[in-house]
């Protein structure tokens, strides 16, 4: 039996109204709200908070490859899934892709991983759906894009959720797209894209797995597809048979967004979370063809249960109500020159202290047992030279032991707070504090580690991006 052996999932913190877009444009931008990355968010960071959301308890060693599928992968000529494998502090004799190019690469990389199980080149393989796209301003797109990610680990045994089937449709259909230098999509009429596009190809998938497997719509306790539109994804329903009330899992329209690539792995972690031994579920996503699949969720599907997954990062969230905050944030605009120092990174002093950066190692004195971060030669606590043990920091919480607040910061999102964060089990992190709103920061509150930008190479003229793991307050 190979399938979902688990699942994780990641929203950003923070949320912009479609009512603010609305007030700025002067026109409807519909109801609800999209989830907006931080500053110091992309599709990579993202990624590796569904990754390691996903392998909550498990072995990391076991994981025997990384596929990291997204349309807005950082970089255009280096390996996304790499850095999210050193993240999630996974083995360096793994295999890692990146799948890109269409909003399908996260089914892609679904379909790569389970042919890597059945063929048993791999046992487990962590996958991973994440987007970042950037609308235009006051475009069609900019009420619609979201931001998101989710993973699975796929794997044959201890399966959550086997894979009964599966049915694939390869279109040259040119719907929505972005060229090496656009920075900005394009798009063609929105009825010819969805009568052409989404309403003739995704049908052809679904009923083309049903009849694979002989299976008619009432056999599935869930459908779950991504769509162009609200409207469009309804029209689907119909065209195969489906109940929309009642077997079809609405995507995040309304909450999240359209998060590109993660959007029909998304809603099928929002699917899972309330599934029950026994049910079948439908899964398709549409993208430069369509991927449909026949799944059946297991007795395991009880053990995995603790996940962040969609419910608990939907009920975390901060507003983002201002418009030139945003705009800032995505660098949408010319901006004036600052008489602050640019700060810059070196690529060899990352790569030397990797382990402390990418997988937030400290030491423990093999001595005395005190933890310190970043490493040193000699402990702090018992003066021995050279006694360590490398310890992962990463997934330890810990509290707010004291912290400092800058006004007049070179940050896009002022004020810049800086803490240092008592680990539970022993050792102190400092770092800057992330996702937290100023007037609440106090000594004590419960804090966790986060895998964050930390320096953006294009602002700060390095020309790669630098990745840390900052502390913030607890979510969910």
């Amino acid at each position: 039996m190979v399938g979902i052996v688990s699942y994780g999932a990641y929203i950003p913190m923070l949320r912009m109204s479609r009512d603010v877009l609305g007030q700025v444009w002067g026109k409807s931008a519909g109801k609800g709200e999209r989830a907006i990355a931080n500053v110091d968010e992309d599709s990579i960071t993202m990624a590796v908070e569904a990754v390691v959301d996903a392998l909550g308890g498990m072995d990391r060693q076991k994981v025997d490859a990384i596929y990291f599928a997204s349309v807005s992968a950082p970089y255009k000529e280096k390996q996304s899934a790499s850095i999210v494998k050193a993240a999630a502090d996974l083995r360096d004799d793994i295999d890692s892709a990146d799948f890109g190019n269409s909003i399908r690469s996260g089914t892609n990389a679904l379909n790569a991983a389970l042919n890597a199980v059945k063929a048993g080149a791999a046992k487990k393989v962590a996958v991973v759906a994440s987007d970042t796209r950037m609308p235009a301003p006051n475009s069609d797109f900019e009420p619609v894009f979201g931001d998101g990610a989710a993973a699975f680990i796929i794997g044959d045994s201890d399966v959550a959720v086997s894979v009964e089937g599966s049915y694939s449709v390869s279109s040259e259909f040119l719907d929505v797209w972005l060229k090496a230098k656009d920075r900005f999509h394009w798009t063609w009429e929105d009825r010819f894209i969805k009568d052409e596009g989404w309403e003739r190809v995704l049908p052809e998938a679904i009923k083309g797995v049903m009849k694979k497997c002989g299976l008619a719509p009432k056999d599935f306790a869930k459908a779950v597809f991504n769509g162009a539109d609200a409207r469009s994804h309804g029209d689907v329903a119909k065209k195969v048979g489906l109940d929309a009330k009642t077997q079809v899992v609405a995507p995040l329209f309304d909450s999240v967004g359209d998060t590109g690539s993660a959007m029909a792995p998304m809603t099928l972690v929002q699917a899972l979370e309330d599934a029950k031994p026994g049910d079948k579920i439908l899964f398709a996503n549409y993208g430069d063809g369509a991927d449909a699949y026949v799944l059946q969720v297991q007795p395991q599907i009880e053990n995995v249960r603790n996940r962040r997954g969609i419910k608990k990062h939907l009920a975390s969230k901060a507003p983002l109500a201002n418009y030139g905050i945003y705009l800032r944030m995505r660098d949408m605009m010319e901006w004036g020159p600052s008489v602050r120092p640019v700060r810059r990174s070196a690529v060899s002093f990352v790569w030397r202290e990797r382990k402390a950066f990418y997988s937030a190692y400290g030491v423990k004195c093999r001595k005395c047992g005190g933890i310190q971060y970043p490493r040193q030669r000699a402990c702090m606590y018992c003066l021995v030279d050279d006694q360590f043990e490398p310890i992962r920091l990463s997934d330890k919480t810990g509290k707010l032991f004291t912290y400092s607040i800058d006004e007049r910061a070179n940050e896009i999102i002022l004020p810049l707070i800086r803490g240092v964060v008592d680990l539970d089990g022993g050792g102190r992190y400092y770092s800057q504090l992330t996702d937290r709103d100023p007037a609440k920061v106090e000594v004590g509150m419960p804090m966790e580690l986060t895998f964050r930008l930390f320096f953006d190479g294009t602002r700060e003229g390095t020309g790669f991006r630098n990745y840390m793991w900052k502390a913030r307050p607890v979510r969910c």
